[in-house]
């Protein structure tokens, strides 16, 4: 892993139109965002559903529309390239999609899949078995696999295709979006320990889209927590995993699954106590901090300003003016 970013985000921002009645509005998917993503190592981003993490990974490899800011790419930024050029550049970067079960063309067998992406990779056709054979090989899969359509396979063996077929462009980066949420429980392990080892050998560039805090501190070097369009908190994953400083940091973290039964109840009673605000409108943003509804330590001002990242009390960086020490999140004083 190296210092120097591999990808630049400046003020990431992506809109999306609606009507409500009669009136045209907008739903901000993405706030303006900036994050530098490190050539080799593995950031982790998460997240609750509707969080715009799916949003952020799309949109830095211009598979949805930005509607603002730039996207720097080895010194270029794709905002301003052409559907022609970014076609060109796009064997850079790869993205392995959430369902196995619809990613894959379910006419097409597994080796017209991988060698459509060759064939626009520039390989000759006279290398294209050979190529695909040695991809699946790659993945765990057998040679025989080439001539099957997708329904013959498993959830995971899907899984490994389509990272297969990912990594046929011979990619710098790839995201994976929620790439075993959709799997057995069995299975999940083994697809991400292929991707970790491919990674290792390949000296990828992996941005890993998650809900599991737990998992991805155990893989991760790096942990961007988002919330409501925007990162909340940006820190080295050893470091979130011993304590958060964001609120909602920490409520994730106390939302995993506890072996310890009497602090799994206690986390319960907690949460019961505090309540479950609603979720912020889309179509009527607050005015101050999104979190402040379901905050345990919010101040008057939350309500008002919109904090922004700057480093916290435990190193990295968070959006929130109250941050949690290591000892208050681990004690739970954000569910007081």
């Amino acid at each position: 892993m190296t210092d120097a970013p591999i990808i630049s985000l400046r003020g990431l921002t992506v809109r999306y139109p609606t009507r409500q009645g009669l009136r045209r509005r907008e739903i901000v998917a993405l706030r303006p965002t900036d994050l530098d993503v490190r050539g080799g190592e593995t950031l982790a981003i998460v997240g609750e559903s509707g969080s715009g993490k799916t949003t952020l990974g799309r949109a830095m490899l211009r598979l949805v529309r930005p509607s603002g800011g730039q996207i720097l790419y080895d010194g270029i930024d794709l905002m301003t390239l052409t559907p022609r050029a970014m076609r060109a550049l796009r064997p850079r970067f790869q993205m392995v999609f959430q369902d196995p079960y619809s990613s894959l063309n379910p006419s097409h067998r597994i080796g017209t899949v991988l060698g459509d992406v060759l064939a626009h990779s520039g390989v000759p056709k006279a290398r294209r078995l050979v190529r695909a054979a040695a991809l699946l090989a790659d993945v765990g899969l057998d040679r025989d696999a080439l001539g099957r359509l997708p329904s013959a396979f498993s959830g995971g063996q899907r899984q490994r295709i389509a990272i297969a077929r990912a990594l046929a462009t011979n990619p710098d980066l790839i995201v994976a979006d929620e790439p075993v949420s959709a799997l057995d429980v069995s299975i999940r392990a083994q697809v991400v320990n292929l991707l970790m080892d491919l990674k290792r050998r390949r000296g990828l560039t992996l941005i890993f889209i998650s809900h599991d805090l737990g998992m991805v501190s155990a893989i991760a070097d790096r942990t961007a927590v988002m919330y409501f369009g925007e990162i909340v908190e940006l820190a080295e994953a050893r470091h979130l995993a011993n304590g958060a400083s964001h609120p909602y940091s920490a409520m994730l973290q106390a939302s995993q699954p506890l072996p310890d039964v009497p602090a799994a109840r206690a986390t319960i009673r907690a949460a019961v106590r505090l309540g479950a605000a609603d979720l912020p409108s889309q179509l009527d943003p607050p005015s101050g901090c999104a979190f402040e509804g379901r905050c345990g330590v919010a101040l008057s001002r939350c309500a008002e300003e919109s904090p922004r990242l700057v480093p916290g009390p435990q190193g990295g960086l968070t959006a929130c003016f109250n941050p949690l020490t290591r000892e208050e999140s681990r004690k739970g004083v954000h569910r007081a």
